[in-house]
């Protein structure tokens, strides 16, 4: 998307750690600038205007937690991307650093392949960010003349997004192409109008969005989280809303707000909120259950696949962890309309 090099500012205050990924970053090409500091580089950021920040997390005067938290603070700086550096013998680091922010975090001695990796993802979401910004101003432009190929533009967007959050999280599947067809066979049950329709099926597959800022370390780990990886991990409902905020479009606009509330309960039980009862967007009480139907029906490495019968089972009855209060009744009772045709949805576009 972006045709300029991509600017990094590298903060750390070891001279040698400095010169070697400035020269490891201008070999492949990248623009970049140097601070010794904190102080100095926040002077550096208005003028330099970065697209990554590699930040150590031991620097004089102010840290390199005090930075992350001031530039995430910001409007003006809080989608520039930071992978913080640290020492591996300190795990409260890594924990801290994601709390303030930061998007990945490294260890030192900083193993080549694995920065190259966070390095090319964390630019990926960058442009995306850019990408939307710049299309506020195309879509005022263009307002009048709204076309066909317009429309596909912005399909074709989401697409592209939705294939980088793969990319990260490959256990999907056709999982997000099943939740378009549930969302649109709900919608059209409920007798929600055609424009209404076409936006959830374009939206819903960018509910997931934002675990392309979730950590690989937490988001692929096998087993349990401990309550802060838990805690990061639910993150990615308001990481998938800030990737989305600056769109304009229809479709993204309705995907930001199922980004941030698919995981919002009827109850108040969910998260990130706690939002209950019509607080919650209709377009995400829909991916709600939705994504519960899915997620049930399909193997994971954590849990075996359910046939339909018993996935119907703990949606309308409950087992304890899922139960039907959680769900929207008028939602609910569409989704036991449904269930026929969402059982041939999936045996059609089974993994």
């Amino acid at each position: 998307m972006a045709e300029d090099p991509s600017r990094i500012l590298i903060v750390d205050n070891d001279a040698r750690s400095l010169q070697l990924l400035e020269m490891l970053f201008k070999a492949e090409g990248y623009v970049t600038e140097t601070a010794t500091n904190g102080e100095d580089a926040l002077k550096f950021i208005p003028g330099f205007r970065p697209d990554l920040i590699v930040l150590d997390v031991i620097l004089p005067g102010i840290d390199g937690f005090q930075v992350a938290g001031r530039l995430k603070l910001d409007p003006a700086t809080k989608t520039i991307p930071i992978i913080m550096v640290g020492t591996p013998d300190n795990r409260g680091s890594e924990i801290r650093a994601l709390q303030m922010g930061a998007e990945e975090f490294l260890t030192k001695p900083i193993e080549r392949t694995e920065l190259w990796v966070r390095v090319r993802n964390l630019l990926r979401l960058r442009e995306f960010s850019r990408f939307l910004e710049q299309h506020n101003h195309i879509l005022e432009e263009q307002v009048a003349a709204r076309t066909q190929e317009l429309r596909e533009a912005y399909r074709d967007t989401i697409l592209t997004m939705v294939r980088a959050a793969e990319f990260k999280d490959e256990e999907t599947g056709n999982h997000v192409q099943r939740i378009s067809y549930y969302c649109r066979d709900m919608a059209e049950e409920m007798g929600l109008g055609d424009e209404f329709t076409e936006q959830l099926f374009y939206a819903s597959p960018m509910h997931d969005i934002g675990k392309i800022a979730i950590p690989d370390a937490i988001l692929l780990k096998p087993g349990g989280f401990t309550p802060e990886e838990w805690a990061i991990m639910k993150g990615h409902t308001t990481y998938g809303a800030k990737i989305l905020e600056k769109g304009n479009s229809p479709y993204i606009k309705m995907g930001a707000e199922i980004a941030l509330n698919h995981h919002e309960r009827w109850d108040g039980g969910g998260y990130p909120n706690g939002s209950k009862g019509e607080e919650i967007p209709l377009s995400a009480r829909i991916m709600n259950i939705a994504d519960i139907y899915d997620t049930l029906r399909s193997k994971r490495p954590y849990k075996p696949a359910l046939a339909h019968e018993k996935t119907m089972e703990v949606i309308t009855v409950g087992d304890g962890r899922t139960m039907p209060g959680h769900f929207d009744p008028q939602v609910l009772a569409a989704f036991m309309r449904c269930a026929k045709r969402w059982r041939e949805i999936y045996d059609t576009n089974a993994d």
